[in-house]
């Protein structure tokens, strides 16, 4: 039997190709968004793509990590749907890469293994949405019909405001002469090729800023990429930049161009230089010297015209003593080197940044302002994660807000306190400096995995930790 307006399938059971039952107009036709679909499932891809492009909407579907980021490299996407589990990857590791490639992009994590762990963490990473499988087709339609909606609401924001890159401009705004000395040297630098190195804690906003440089340049108008250092195994990682040719390893089963060649008269943005492995940064430095690479398994070298600017959060002299990084190369990318501060020293910024950003994440929802207990937490919090942290934890209380105004119980680290920063050698226990030092640790790393590492246990230990303390 079939019913008008539902088309039957093997994986849902049904979609409904148009949920009101009426014909989609000319307004909704512009308005279709261009989706990404990041799945290691042949059988979700597909059908969620056929599910998608019948409602009107462009579809991408890859089925890992590394062609997922090429995509966002190549083109603009307004929502991607991204599994947990990516064979041996996590689909939350991707998240923040995508959205420094497209910070607009909204992000639905899906999968068969839901928990409320799980949608917290995605939604800290940056996610806008969380579908457990197996999903209906009603659910999809919502989702897409809503970020349908928020697009609208941004473009006309932004339009009204003449703005772009309404978040970059939140974050670029400061009181702070640390912070202004770091944007006027962007600014001065942006117009040349040099090389920038940007130094700062994990979280100071140092990926922004990068892009920044890349807008104020005149290579504005091609592609930025970015490729964080740590985030894959050397021989990957080594594919990523400089790409491969099919067979050239076990996996390659076709040529990738590789994201230097994909950054053709763009910028490329290489976070946390310093964890570059010692393998690789011979072959950055032949690339940074003479613009010349060779592909992995190829002969052949290729030429590209593309500006590279790295960040660190770590001592890069001392990893040079260290024998951990080459002093030929830290000379050749910090031609230029720009200090980004840390939150705590950009004074008289902190609160005027919470509003900003809770008029970014809390216009749609009402939200209206912060009640005075609350600013004084904020006020009196010594933000160990930074403007990354402050983001997080802004969002998290618009999510969980109820009212006109964000309250104090709504903020994950307690009530006020004038209480002394607790150190090692105070009069306290081993049990609660274990749990303040997991805890900045969790603020300042960019996934479990970092965090686990920095902490010397493995992940599985670590969510047991974040259990016990209610991190």
């Amino acid at each position: 039997m079939s019913v008008p307006g539902i088309v039957y399938n093997g994986f849902w059971g049904v979609r409904i190709s148009n949920i009101t039952g009426v014909a989609l107009d000319t307004e909704r036709d512009k308005a279709a968004l261009n989706i990404l679909v990041v799945d290691d499932e042949a059988n979700i891809r597909r059908t969620l793509t056929i599910a998608l492009e019948s409602d009107g909407h462009h579809t991408v579907g890859v089925s890992n990590a590394t062609d997922a980021l090429s995509e966002a490299a190549r083109k603009s996407f307004d929502l991607a749907f991204v599994d947990l589990r990516l064979g041996m990857t996590l689909g939350l590791d991707l998240i923040p890469d995508l959205l420094a490639a497209s910070p607009w992009m909204k992000i639905v994590v899906i999968t068969a293994h839901g928990s409320i762990e799980s949608a917290v963490e995605a939604m800290k990473r940056g996610a806008s949405d969380y579908l457990t499988k197996p999903f209906t087709p009603a659910q999809v339609a919502m989702v897409t019909q809503r970020v349908m909606e928020l697009r609208r609401l941004e473009r006309k924001l932004d339009g009204l405001q003449g703005a772009e890159h309404s978040e970059q401009e939140l974050l670029m705004e400061s009181s702070s002469p640390l912070m202004q000395k770091a944007i006027a040297m962007a600014k001065q630098v942006a117009n040349s090729d040099a090389s920038i190195l940007m130094r700062g804690e994990s979280g100071t906003g140092k990926g922004v800023l990068a892009r920044a440089i890349h807008d104020w340049s005149p290579r504005a108008g091609k592609p930025f990429s970015v490729v964080s250092a740590p985030s894959l195994s050397p021989q990957l990682l080594e594919s990523e930049l400089f790409g491969h040719v099919k067979g050239a390893f076990t996996g390659a089963v076709r040529d990738n161009e590789g994201r230097i060649a994909a950054s053709e008269g763009g910028t490329l943005f290489l976070d946390e230089i310093g964890d570059l492995p010692l393998e690789i940064q011979p072959k950055l430095l032949r690339f940074l010297q003479d613009r010349r690479y060779e592909r992995v398994g190829d002969s052949a070298s290729h030429q590209a015209n593309v500006r590279v600017i790295t960040a660190t959060n770590v001592d890069l002299d001392l990893a040079v003593r260290e024998g951990r990084f080459r002093e030929d190369l830290m000379y050749r990318i910090k031609l230029v080197q720009i200090d980004v501060p840390p939150l705590r020293e950009r004074a008289g910024d902190l609160i005027p940044l919470a509003e900003r950003m809770l008029a970014y994440f809390g216009r749609a929802r009402g939200i209206v302002g912060f009640t005075d207990e609350t600013r004084e937490i904020l006020s009196g919090y010594e933000w160990p994660g930074n403007i990354r942290e402050l983001r997080n934890v802004i969002e998290r209380a618009v999510i969980l807000c109820r009212a006109d105004r964000i309250t104090a119980d709504l903020l994950p680290f307690g009530k006020a306190s004038n209480e002394p920063e607790t150190l090692v050698g105070d009069p306290v226990t081993l049990e609660k400096l274990k749990e303040l030092h997991i805890r900045r640790v969790l603020a300042t790393s960019k996934s479990l995995e970092e965090a686990a590492k920095t902490l010397g246990i493995d992940v599985v230990t670590l969510w047991r930790l974040r259990k016990k303390h209610g991190l």
